[in-house]
């Protein structure tokens, strides 16, 4: 189901490909702290930034190296909504290889990871 931003996704198959490939990108997983204190992807490469703290810093919450406009950065959330949402801005904002991870971590656990949990 495409998202109501209209922003660019990725499958988690294809993010998984990307991993197990060793391809560099920036993971941001923009759901609340208390839910990645829940369940959360096991990868060194995840930075948090929640949207609360998007909303309130803008870019400053960005880790350094996704200030790169051209790095690859894949977003997510528990479903999707709020990672299209935050790809959408980027996208907005000049970041031109951003994309939403589709289904977020819901969908990671269903046909990536089940030991990841589901909330």
């Amino acid at each position: 189901m495409p998202n109501p931003y209209g922003a660019p996704e990725v499958s988690v198959q294809e993010v998984e490909r990307k991993r197990q490939a060793g391809e560099q990108f920036i993971w941001l997983d923009v759901r609340e702290r208390d839910e990645v204190a829940n369940v959360q992807i096991d990868d060194g490469r995840i930075a948090v930034v929640p949207l609360s703290e998007l909303a309130q810093q803008q870019l400053d919450a960005l880790p350094a190296a996704a200030k790169d406009q051209s790095a690859e950065i894949i977003t997510y959330c528990h479903h999707g909504m709020r990672s299209a949402q935050v790809t959408a801005w980027l996208k907005q904002q000049g970041w031109t290889n951003v994309t939403s991870m589709a289904g977020g971590i819901d969908a990671w656990a269903h046909e990536i990871d089940s030991s990841v949990g589901f909330y």
